[in-house]
């Protein structure tokens, strides 16, 4: 039987897989201009960002050997998701009232 702690792994690193997923995907569908707009990094750089953090997350395991780079592909995943995608509704969809 395996420890709790291995179970809690495995359940975060099946969610963050379809994250990493999404968040690459949100960055290839959004405009060039918009990431500038919102005075965030250019594109290819989010889409290099993204796209390293979810091949980190696809080739590594938590627990394993290559967990720092693991975790340091979610941290740059989630950085996307928490910080870029919400600025970039923003600066798309115009002030709202």
């Amino acid at each position: 039987m395996y420890p709790l702690d291995w179970w809690i792994l495995m359940v975060i690193w099946w969610a963050a897989l379809p994250v990493g997923v999404f968040a690459f995907a949100h960055a290839l569908a959004q405009r060039a201009d918009a990431f500038t707009a919102a005075d965030r990094m250019t594109k290819p750089a989010w889409l290099g960002i993204t796209a390293g953090g979810t091949a980190a997350l696809f080739l590594f395991s938590p627990g394993g050997v290559g967990m720092m780079f693991w975790i340091a592909g979610l941290v740059a995943v989630l950085v996307y998701i928490v910080d870029v995608r919400p600025k970039l509704i923003e600066v798309q969809r115009g002030p709202r009232w």
